[in-house]
């Protein structure tokens, strides 16, 4: 259609997005499926959370927000950083935007030019690359595959820094592998980044808080203080708070780009909600002790999935350190035949077998740019997680 920008052609839906859609279609329609590809905790946003948005309501907290953020937040974003990671900020460093989405939106609306380049390690979420072909940069992908432990080595990131490269993407832990690095791991690609001071690092931190077995979280600012002034940290309430819904997304950096980046809230959403974000001041201001209980939650599913998974004909599954992904392989099954005939060609084949066949709906590994993989988020009850592996158990056994 002519009247469509050409830059539409570039991008497609979000395939998280469209396999929890399909997955609901399906149920509403009576098909027994337990979907597995959606990015967002199941438990409940926390009382204390939700009793301080109904009372920001009741205190009258309707109306617009600035751009940047209301004045609490930012005060209370300020202080998560200097209490969680050490890193001291100002009011005017600070941009809130409608999701972490958004904040990534404006941070490569407001920098990229056409043609210049963002790096992203491959496994990446699914919309690092079509934002970027949205602001007219570049995707450089560089794939990272489980012999390397989902993540970047500092000699690929040199090798693919070129004069035109504006950010590194960093994501710890990972969506969709679950991975996370270290502070040896951060200080080495710091070591690289010095070398290229006209790169800058974009590092999403979403899942910071949602870590297993004694891994301590560190975050590319706090490891390598000298790169502070050329690092944008994202982080948002959606994941450790379970705040999906209320869209409340941050981003800390240099005053400068900030600055655009507010612009740009102001010629697009305004704001996110301002009785979201009086909800998020208590989040962050709030306690924080149903975490730990989430956390403990989650890493017994992702035992359970992780041993269940190992025991299916075909697939090999590793034991990441966060998130509440698994990313396992399924080249084991690439060439074999289904029941009905379909030969297995893709990742792509293998998640549509497992739908059409066992009704378990997750996400194909090619929409994270790391084939063949496939994705399941373990944010699932563990008898619904204890069906799903057992149908997938059954669906590879079923492959000829």
């Amino acid at each position: 259609m002519a009247f469509i920008a050409n830059r539409m052609s570039n991008i497609k839906p979000s395939p998280t997005v469209a396999v929890s859609t399909k997955a609901a279609e399906l149920k509403a329609a009576g098909r027994d499926v337990i979907g597995l590809g959606a990015g967002e905790p199941d438990f409940d946003t926390p009382e204390h959370i939700k009793e301080a948005a109904i009372a920001a309501m009741r205190a009258g907290h309707t109306k617009y927000a600035p751009p940047a953020g209301i004045q609490p937040l930012r005060e209370a974003i300020v202080a998560k950083l200097k209490r969680d990671n050490k890193l001291e900020y100002g009011m005017d460093q600070i941009s809130v935007g409608c999701g972490g989405k958004s904040t990534i939106y404006n941070a490569l609306v407001a920098t990229l030019n056409p043609g210049d380049e963002v790096i992203v390690p491959a496994p990446y979420w699914v919309s690092y690359t079509d934002i970027t072909l949205l602001a007219e940069g570049k995707p450089v992908v560089i794939e990272c595959g489980s012999d390397r432990d989902f993540k970047l080595s500092p000699d690929r990131v040199a090798a693919a820094i070129t004069d035109r490269t504006k950010w590194l993407m960093l994501n710890s832990p990972s969506n969709p592998s679950g991975r996370a690095y270290t502070k040896a791991e951060l200080e080495e690609l710091a070591a690289v980044l010095r070398k290229h001071p006209q790169v800058w690092v974009m590092t999403d931190d979403m899942y910071e808080k949602i870590v297993y077995d004694g891994f301590e979280f560190h975050t590319i600012a706090e490891v390598a203080p000298d790169l502070f002034d050329r690092t944008l940290t994202l982080n948002g309430l959606s994941k450790a708070y379970c705040m999906t819904g209320w869209r409340v997304g941050y981003a800390a950096g240099p005053v400068e780009l900030i600055k655009q980046m507010n612009k740009l809230n102001s010629q697009s959403i305004t704001s996110t909600s301002t009785i979201s974000q009086y909800a998020s001041v208590a989040a962050l201001n709030g306690p924080h002790d149903f975490i730990a209980e989430h956390n403990e939650a989650f890493r017994d599913r992702r035992d359970l999935v992780v041993s269940m998974l190992n025991q299916s004909n075909g697939i090999e599954c590793s034991r990441p350190e966060g998130a509440f992904y698994v990313y396992p392989s399924c080249a084991g099954t690439m060439g074999k035949t289904t029941p009905n005939g379909k030969r297995l060609e893709t990742d792509e084949d293998f998640v549509t077998y497992l739908l059409e066949a066992e009704g378990v709906a997750c996400v194909h590994g090619a929409a994270f740019g790391l084939s063949p993989h496939f994705r399941i988020s373990y944010a699932a009850s563990t008898e619904d997680l204890t069906e799903a592996c057992t149908r997938i158990q059954r669906a590879c056994g079923a492959l000829s």
